[in-house]
C-alpha cells in the first residue's frame, strides 16, 4: 500500500468521503487520490515523492504556476503582521481598486471567501435590486454549491452523477429556470414567459465545469440584449474566467459588459477568496450602505488579499498571448497524437484552458458533452498519471496551463499521449 493509498483509508474514517471536495476522492476514474507533499511552477509532487506536470493548478488559481516567489513573500510578510483582524486592511483597497480597474463591468467590489459565497450574495442583490425571484441559469453551469444553483450544476454534480438536488427543498429551485448553454432561442422563450419575473441571468462566460465549451458567437451579446430589454440583471460568474482569458477577465475578451460579477480562484493567488462587483448603483445596496445583508468574519482576509495583490501586479504585465499561443500548440499536437492512435477526440481550447472530449461530434453545450465516453476519460487519467502527468478526475472539468510550465513539460504531455491505447 502506498502512502497516498494509507492517508487516504485513514482520511475516510474521518472526513466524508475522504475528502474535503468530492471530485477530488477520484471514483469518477477509478483509482483512489494522490496525496500532495508540495508544489512548485508547473509541478506538484506527491508524498511518495512522485513529481507530476500539473494541469489542476487547484482548480485554476495558479496561473502563474505553484509557489510564485513574489507571492509567497508577500504571504510571508503578511503573516508576520497577524493572520485576520476582523477590520479593514490595506491590502482589501488595493486589490479593490486593482480588479476594479481591471474589469469594466464592476465599479464596486465585496470581498467574501469563496466562489460559492460570492455567486450566492450576487443572486440575493440581483433580486432585491429587480423585485423579483426568477433566475435563469445554464445546464452544466456550476456556480457553487448554494441551494438556488444546485439544478443542473455540472461539474463534481455529474461526475458523482447525484439525481437532482438531495437537501433542497422543491421551493428553493422553484425559482431557477434551466436554459441549455448556447441556446439563445431558449433563453428567449423563458423571458416571453416569465419576463417580469425574472431578477438574473447568471452565466459562466465560458463554459468551465461541463468540460471547456466556449461561448457560440453571438450568445452572450444575445443575453446581454435580453436582460437589457426586459429589465433583468446580467451575472457574468467570472470564478474560473476572471483573470485568465484574460487581465480584464471574459468580459475584456468578448466586449460584452455585465450588471454583476462573481470573481474567485486567481485573485486569490491560491487562498480561499471570492468576490462579486458591478454598477456602482447596483452595489450600492449592499449594507451597510444599503438595504442588503451580507457580511463575513473572514472577508477581506489580510493573508488572501496579499496574495492577491501580488498575483494582478504579476499578471498586469503578463504576455497572455504568448501564453495562448502556447496552449494552442500544445493542443495540435495532442489532436495529432490522439489521431495517431485512432481515437475519437474532440478539444476545445480557449486562452489558458482546454479540455479533451472523447467524442468526434462538437461539443457545445452540456447535453453534448455528456455524450462523450467517459470510460475513455477515465483510461486516459489513469494512463496520464502513471507517465507522470496529474490532470482533473473528471470528464467535466478544464484542464490549465500556467505562465510557470516549460516548454518541456508541454512537451512531455504531448508524449504522454502517444502510448495511450484508449
Amino acid at each position: 500500500m502506498s502512502r497516498s493509498q494509507a492517508l487516504f483509508a485513514q482520511a475516510r474514517r474521518y472526513i466524508p468521503g475522504g475528502v474535503n471536495s468530492p471530485v477530488r476522492a477520484c471514483a469518477a476514474v477509478g483509482c483512489e487520490p494522490l496525496f500532495i507533499s508540495s508544489a512548485r511552477g508547473g509541478t506538484i509532487t506527491s508524498v511518495e515523492g512522485d513529481v507530476y506536470i500539473d494541469l489542476v493548478q487547484s482548480w485554476g488559481p495558479m496561473l502563474l504556476g505553484h509557489s510564485h516567489p513574489e507571492v509567497n513573500a508577500a504571504v510571508r510578510a503578511a503573516v508576520e503582521r497577524g493572520t485576520s483582524y476582523g477590520a479593514p486592511c490595506e491590502d482589501e483597497l488595493r486589490l479593490a481598486e486593482m480588479i476594479v480597474e481591471a474589469l469594466p463591468g464592476v465599479e464596486m467590489v465585496r470581498m467574501v471567501n469563496s466562489g460559492t459565497e460570492a455567486a450566492m450574495s450576487a443572486l440575493r442583490l440581483a433580486r432585491a435590486h429587480t423585485g423579483r425571484n426568477k433566475v435563469i441559469k445554464f445546464e452544466g453551469c456550476y456556480h457553487g454549491h448554494a441551494d438556488a444553483f444546485l439544478a443542473s450544476a455540472g461539474s463534481g454534480v455529474a461526475t458523482l452523477s447525484i439525481p437532482g438536488t438531495p437537501g433542497v427543498p422543491p421551493a428553493v429551485v422553484a425559482d431557477t429556470l434551466l436554459a441549455p448553454y448556447n441556446d439563445l432561442a431558449a433563453t428567449e422563450a423563458m423571458f416571453s414567459v416569465y419576463a417580469k419575473e425574472i431578477a438574473a441571468v447568471i452565466v459562466e462566460p465560458a463554459a468551465g465545469n461541463m468540460g471547456l465549451v466556449p461561448p457560440c458567437p453571438g450568445f452572450l451579446q444575445g443575453l446581454h440584449d435580453l436582460c437589457d430589454a426586459h429589465g433583468a440583471l446580467l451575472i457574468f460568474d467570472e470564478v474560473i474566467t476572471g483573470f485568465r482569458l484574460a487581465y480584464g477577465g471574459a468580459q475584456t475578451r468578448y466586449g460584452i459588459i455585465p450588471d454583476l460579477t462573481v470573481l474567485g480562484k486567481i485573485i486569490g493567488g491560491g487562498l480561499p477568496v471570492g468576490a462579486y462587483g458591478g454598477k456602482r448603483e447596483i452595489m450600492s445596496r449592499i449594507a451597510p450602505g444599503g438595504d442588503v445583508y451580507q457580511a463575513g468574519t473572514l472577508s477581506g482576509n489580510p493573508l488572501a488579499m496579499a496574495a492577491g495583490v501580488a498575483t494582478l501586479s504579476l499578471l498586469r504585465q503578463s504576455d497572455y498571448p504568448a501564453l495562448e499561443n502556447r496552449v494552442e500548440s500544445l493542443c495540435r499536437g495532442l489532436e495529432e497524437s490522439f489521431a495517431g492512435r485512432g481515437l475519437p477526440v474532440t478539444i476545445t481550447r480557449l486562452a489558458s484552458m482546454f479540455t479533451v472530449f472523447f467524442t468526434a461530434s462538437p461539443v457545445t453545450d452540456f447535453s453534448s458533452a455528456k455524450q462523450a465516453d467517459t470510460a475513455c476519460y477515465a483510461r486516459y487519467f489513469t494512463h496520464m498519471r502513471s507517465r507522470g502527468v496529474f490532470i482533473a478526475p473528471s470528464p467535466f472539468e478544464a484542464a490549465m496551463v500556467s505562465f510557470a510550465h516549460s516548454d518541456a513539460e508541454l512537451a512531455a504531455v504531448v508524449a504522454a499521449v502517444v502510448s495511450f491505447a484508449g
